[in-house]
This record gives C-alpha cells, sequence and structure tokens, in this order.
C-alpha cells in the first residue's frame, strides 16, 4: 500500500498530518486496499470563495470563505463553520476529516465537512457579521442543502448566524427549508438539549472510561481546561455525578482549589463578567494556564484548543484518564508517551461527537415536523455514546491497540465497508 509521507512538520505541530498518521496506522491495521485508502484520504471537494461585503464604513472588504467536504459515502456532509482570523485550508481539511471519522464512530448517516471564513469577528459588527454570513452562504448556495452538505456553528458563529444562513438559504429557494443547518434558536428548529450535548457526551465518555479503569467518582479529581460551552458543560455534568473539580481554565488564565470548585459559581461568574473568569473568588490563579495540564488528577478534560498536549509538556500529564473534548488537543508525537505511560485516552472523534449526535437529531425532528423532549434527546443521545464507547474499547482490546487508534478503526472501517456496498467508483 502506497502510503504518503507527511510533509515534515515545523514548530508547531499541523493538524492535517496529525489525522493523518493516525488514520495510516489504522488503515495499515485493517489492511485497507489502495483503492479505499486513496478515497478516504482525499476530500471529495474544496471549494475557496471571496465574499465581498459592505463595511460599516462603506468600503467593500473581500473576505476568504472556504468549505471543504471530506466524505458523503454515509449520507451528506455535516459540520461547523468557524469564523476566525487564522483560519487556513489545512486546519479546515482536517476538521472536515475528523467530522467523517467522528460521525462513523457514533453510527450517524453523514459525511463530514467542515467551513471557516477568515474574519475575526470580535472586530467586527453585528451588521457586518450578518451580511458575511449571509454573502457566504449565496457563495455556498450550491455546496449546502439538507441532503447534501449541512453546517453548524463552531468558533466564532453561533445559534444567530446559523438563523442567518437558514433565512438567506430559504429565500434563495423560495420556501422555510430548517433542515439545512443545525445549531438554530429553538424557535427556528433548533433542538433542545443541543447546547450542553457536546458536554454531556464528553461526561459519558468519561464515566464510561472510568468504569473500565475502575476510578470511583465520588472519589475523583479531575481538572477541566477550556471553560466555553463544552468545558464548562462537562464540568457540571462530572461535578453532578461525583466528581471533584479542582481545577478550570479560560483565555485569562486557570483556576485551582484542590478542595473543588462550586462549579455553578464559577458559571454564574463568567456569565455576569462578560465571559471571563478573571477575579473568580472560588480559587486562586495559578501562575501560568499551562500548570493545568500538569496537575494530579484523575481525570484531565482538554476542551479548548488543538495541540495543547503536545512532545513539550506530555512528560508532566499526571492524569490516569484524558477525556477529549476538544478537536485534536493532543499531537501525534505526544500520543505514544501516553500510551507508554499507561494514560487512557479517549479520543476527541468519540469524547466529543455527542454535538454531532444532537446536530442529527435537529435534522432528523426538521424533517419529520416535529419536536422531541429534552429528556428523549439526553435519553438517546447518552445511548449512541456509550455504545460507541463500548464498540471502539473492544476494538481497542480485539487489536491490542490503544482507544485512538480504535476508533479510527471502527470509523475507517464502517465508511470503507459502506464505500464497498455501494460499488465503489
Amino acid at each position: 500500500m502506497a502510503y504518503i509521507e507527511p510533509a515534515p512538520i515545523k514548530d508547531k505541530e499541523n493538524p492535517l498530518e496529525s489525522m493523518m498518521e493516525r488514520f495510516n496506522i489504522a488503515a495499515e491495521k485493517l489492511g485497507l486496499s489502495d483503492e479505499v485508502y486513496n478515497v478516504l484520504k482525499n476530500p471529495a471537494k474544496q471549494v475557496i470563495v471571496s465574499v465581498p461585503i459592505t463595511m460599516d464604513n462603506g468600503k467593500i472588504k473581500v473576505f476568504e470563505g472556504m468549505r471543504v467536504v471530506h466524505s458523503n459515502i454515509l449520507g451528506p456532509a455535516k459540520g461547523g463553520i468557524r469564523f476566525a482570523p487564522d483560519v487556513h485550508l489545512d486546519e479546515v481539511k482536517a476538521l472536515a476529516a475528523w467530522m467523517t471519522w467522528k460521525c462513523a464512530v457514533v453510527d450517524i448517516p453523514y459525511g463530514g465537512a467542515k467551513g471557516g471564513v477568515r474574519c475575526n469577528p470580535r472586530e467586527m459588527s453585528q451588521g457586518e457579521i450578518e451580511r458575511l454570513v449571509r454573502a457566504y452562504t449565496l457563495a455556498m448556495i450550491n455546496v449546502f442543502g439538507p441532503d447534501k452538505d449541512i453546517p453548524a456553528p463552531d468558533m466564532g458563529t453561533g445559534p444567530r448566524e446559523m438563523a442567518w444562513l437558514m433565512d438567506e438559504y430559504s429565500k434563495a429557494h423560495g420556501m422555510t427549508v430548517n433542515a439545512v443547518v443545525t445549531g438554530k434558536p429553538l424557535v427556528l428548529g433548533g433542538s433542545l438539549g443541543r447546547t450542553e450535548a457536546t458536554g454531556r457526551g464528553v461526561m459519558v465518555s468519561a464515566m464510561s472510561a472510568m468504569a473500565k479503569l475502575k476510578i470511583n467518582p465520588f472519589q475523583a479529581t479531575c481538572a477541566v481546561q477550556g471553560f466555553g460551552n463544552v468545558g464548562s458543560w462537562a464540568a457540571q455534568l462530572l461535578e453532578e455525578r461525583g466528581l471533584k473539580i479542582i481545577a478550570v481554565s479560560d483565555v485569562s488564565g486557570a483556576y485551582f482549589n484542590d478542595k473543588g470548585i462550586a462549579i455553578s459559581e464559577a458559571i454564574a461568574y463568567r456569565d455576569g463578567n462578560g465571559g471571563i473568569l478573571e477575579g473568580f473568588s472560588g480559587a486562586e490563579k495559578l501562575s501560568s494556564p499551562g500548570e493545568l495540564l500538569e496537575l494530579q488528577v484523575d481525570v484531565l478534560v482538554p476542551a479548548a484548543v488543538e495541540d495543547v498536549i503536545t512532545i513539550k509538556n506530555v512528560d508532566k500529564v499526571k492524569a490516569k484518564l484524558i477525556v477529549e473534548g476538544a478537536n485534536g488537543p493532543t499531537s501525534f508525537k505526544a500520543d505514544k508517551i501516553i500510551n507508554q505511560k499507561g494514560i487512557m485516552a479517549v479520543p476527541d472523534i468519540l469524547a466529543n461527537a455527542g454535538g454531532v449526535t444532537v446536530s442529527y437529531f435537529e435534522w432528523v425532528q426538521n424533517r419529520l415536523g416535529y419536536k422531541w423532549t429534552a429528556e428523549r434527546v439526553n435519553r438517546r443521545s447518552d445511548r449512541i455514546m456509550k455504545e460507541a464507547f463500548d464498540s471502539v474499547y473492544v476494538t481497542s482490546q480485539k487489536y491490542e491497540v490503544p482507544l485512538r487508534i480504535a476508533a479510527y478503526i471502527v470509523a475507517i472501517d464502517k465508511v470503507a465497508k459502506t464505500y464497498n456496498y455501494r460499488g465503489g467508483f
């Protein structure tokens, strides 16, 4: 099998290369044919557009927008839209591929996609962001569709932006098309349980892994990096199940209390303090944010950004269990050392797939024209996440590989089999 050597890694590890390294290992374990390997390695579609909009000062500014559809073998492509100043194609390609594996690992009939616009939403007015979302939607009008490619929020976008996207797409089609996008406000066909879905999936994954490691949740400590939507929900739900959360962090720094942080108080403080924990009295500030990753805890939840556990700091990680709330928080080179140290790591494509699971439920409800209760959403997503963990765990035992490679094996095997049943090309 002709594997492609990844390009040399610069100072920061490239997320696409990290993903491909793991993909290669899993493909080799499965004995994937050259044909299927090459089909799954390359994105099905890459679209780059120029998006000109009128800024508030009357000047026209042109933004670069992109959308990568990695695969539509299992069904319509699914993935978020990222508004950030450092969006680049390699990152979007890696995230699109991750979405393919994430949907496959939780057994959802979706392929993977990802989109992005290179901009800084923090420096733009609401009107400028709205015009940008609408112009980007029109530029992608032939890419998006409830049976083709279903976007969702990501970094720098939220329910408001998804409402504008749905409206612009609907106007272009002369009818309301709720199912073209997920992560919408509830009144526009959003799903109950969507806000906490990713954090809830992290909690289910953590509890499942703790059961395998025989860690008693009522005697366990936990540190959560990132106190946005995913991190704060994961922290709150783990605390409800008995864990003592001794450290949390956000952009303002890391905060520690060995007696346990009251998560509901931390969330209330954050929400009343411009979204940051700076000045929170329920914990002391650590001298550097990176210290949180090196604390002596049972469970570590990196739920911030990619590449935080790398070859530079992995030696100092002391947790017994890592549950990845963020996409790609552990670099490929750090994986090897985590495995040598005997730390169990529940990988991102499994641990944070609760979000796409409930996005799928939102799409199903839109297609049915019927709303489910929060209890039904939570019950069904918990079951899917638990079954996915069990499937990956059994695969890891069968192939004698860590959970991360097992998750890739489960996902790639499913997509490859579907490709073959569909008759290939």
